[in-house]
């Protein structure tokens, strides 16, 4: 028996279908909705849940070494892993840009738990924003 797939509400909420209803993200889409949310929360913004969320911001105006790199990739690793149950997360890497010099590439991959199959979120992160 195949195991459901969990429909989650998108947040912010998302459009109306043609029917009136409200819009819901499913599968990856949702995760990586979730994760976006996950990894731009400084924690203490949020209220009634102030561990909630990375600070990935925080990393802006850092060098782009390999200290912060390791950093960002460890604090994405560790706030993925508390907060987004329904994955497992199996590397963050964090790489820098080849075009730019401030710039890195954020590299998550991970599964989701109820289908084992190997996904990829890959974001940008300008150190050097104004």
């Amino acid at each position: 028996m195949a195991i459901p797939v969990p429909k989650v509400m998108n947040w912010p909420l998302g459009g109306v279908d043609e029917n009136g209803r409200l819009g819901f993200a499913s599968d990856d889409y949702s995760v990586r909705e979730v994760i976006r949310n996950i990894l731009l929360t400084r924690p203490g913004e949020r209220l009634l849940r102030p561990q909630f969320g990375a600070g990935l911001l925080d990393f802006i105006h850092q060098p782009n070494n390999e200290t912060t790199r390791t950093l960002i990739a460890n604090v994405v690793q560790k706030a993925i892993e508390q907060w987004e149950t329904r994955v497992i997360v199996d590397s963050v890497s964090v790489v820098p840009d080849s075009v730019s010099l401030s710039c890195v590439q954020i590299v998550i991959r991970y599964q989701m738990r109820y289908a084992r199959q190997p996904l990829q979120l890959t974001l940008g992160l300008d150190l050097n924003q104004v």
